[in-house]
């Protein structure tokens, strides 16, 4: 008896499509098992695993990228590096929601300013997009 999940079993067993899990090999972060003459690839039970972490790593924030480097210390033993990436996504994530910030505080100024226009004279939202 074969060993092992399909990778129909393995995607259905990990909540993601066939084709995630082939983008995953791609990228390099889920191993391609090998295929038996006249068979079918089968995948190991630490699979579903691997995938769960990829995809709690993501709902995190981690890129791809990052998600294999946090990979490559899944024994656990290596707190600095991990921390590291870690500490790295956290700066990345606050810069973006500083930028988001400043955004939606513009994009309020201007619609502020399109309402006390009422609807008379150039739109200043538009006016803004234009640099005038």
């Amino acid at each position: 008896m074969q060993q092992g999940m399909t990778i129909g079993r393995l995607a259905k067993a990990a909540g993601v499509n066939v084709e995630t899990i082939r983008y995953y090999q791609r990228r390099g972060l889920v191993s391609e098992p090998h295929k038996p003459q006249g068979g079918q690839r089968r995948y190991p039970p630490g699979a579903v695993e691997r995938i769960a972490f990829i995809r709690r790593a993501q709902q995190l924030g981690f890129s791809l990228a990052e998600v294999k480097d946090l990979l490559q210390h899944t024994d656990g033993r290596n707190h600095r590096e991990t921390r590291r990436i870690a500490e790295r996504k956290h700066a990345s994530l606050e810069l973006h929601i500083a930028q988001l910030t400043r955004m939606r505080k513009s994009l309020k100024t201007l619609i502020q300013r399109s309402i006390k226009a009422g609807g008379k004279g150039f739109c200043p939202i538009i006016a803004e997009l234009e640099g005038r």
